[in-house]
């Protein structure tokens, strides 16, 4: 009875979900997915941005830096029409699949900093290989779904989502270098449609991919593919601590910042940005401490 007792006690825990309060940082100074010089220089940046003081200020978080993915290969250069730099995109995904899977494994918030949105491709492969059932939220002023017959330019940092999701599979044809990764599901675009309808249970881990580009161009400049008329910084941070609430996010991207474009207050603004993004992920507070879960606060009216 005491060990039928201990199963059902663990089957409970396991059900239950807290946000982390441990984190781990990778690197990822790849550019390969787009044609602009500047994006693989981001993580650099964002460090001396003071990437981990910033995070230290959240209370009781435990930050541990992996360093950066290797983005060099020996495999040669394999020829698919239009797709640029296959074996590069595919060699450096790879390891920060198995990077991403270990920070997981060890208990830690995957944390990578881009990087193109090509990489997006390893996180989301290397957080399926740990938590099956995860749900991905794509955060983008772009859908990112082009294969390399619908894309203009042959950057395959237009085309992750479209690897990632399994019903396009059969519109790809065979990708050498490419054998190690697998479709997923669950792409939709509506945070409270992932949220509500995907998930009813709330039961599922998350991984977060943000592109700084789904910022407002007047919020973050300094990206290859700026677009008015995106989230204001606001409303980044909203939908951040909507995710933090539900103790389920497990791992998330921050991608695209390109410190070489713009002058230094364009770069001090969308570096700043993507902190604040990143703050509000992890539990970060703008109005003091509220209950975990509770997304809103009655407003007091006086008579």
């Amino acid at each position: 009875m005491n060990s039928v007792k201990l199963i059902i006690r663990k089957m409970s825990q396991a059900q239950k979900w807290e946000p982390l309060k441990s984190v781990g940082i990778i690197g990822v100074p790849f550019e390969k997915g787009q044609k602009k010089y500047g994006v693989s220089v981001a993580p650099a940046a964002v460090r001396s941005a003071g990437l981990i003081n910033h995070l230290q200020t959240i209370d009781g978080l435990d930050v541990k830096d992996y360093g950066d993915i290797d983005t060099t290969t020996t495999e040669a250069e394999v020829k698919v029409d239009n797709m640029s730099h296959l074996s590069q995109v595919s060699a450096c995904n790879k390891k920060l699949s198995e990077r991403v899977s270990q920070v997981l494994k060890d208990g830690r918030v995957a944390i990578t900093i881009g990087g193109d949105h090509s990489i997006g491709v390893g996180t989301v492969d290397g957080h399926y290989k740990v938590n099956e059932d995860m749900i991905l939220i794509w955060v983008d002023a772009h859908a990112d779904i082009n294969t390399n017959k619908t894309s203009d330019s042959g950057s395959v940092h237009g085309m992750p989502v479209a690897l990632l999701v399994k019903e396009l599979a059969d519109y790809w044809p065979y990708l050498p270098t490419m054998d190690w990764q697998v479709p997923k599901h669950g792409i939709r675009k509506s945070i409270q449609h992932i949220l509500k309808v995907l998930d009813p249970e709330m039961k599922k881990p998350i991984h977060v991919s943000f592109d700084i580009d789904s910022l407002d161009a007047l919020e973050a400049p300094s990206t290859g593919t700026p677009v008015r008329g995106g989230l204001s910084l606001r409303e980044a941070i909203n939908l951040m601590e909507i995710i933090h609430a539900t103790g389920r996010l497990r791992a998330i991207d921050l991608v695209e910042i390109n410190p070489a474009l713009g002058d230094g207050c364009d770069r001090k603004r969308t570096i700043e940005a993507g902190l604040c993004v990143l703050k509000a992920a992890l539990g970060f507070s703008r109005r003091g401490t509220a209950p975990r879960g509770v997304l809103d606060l009655p407003v007091q009216t006086h008579h």
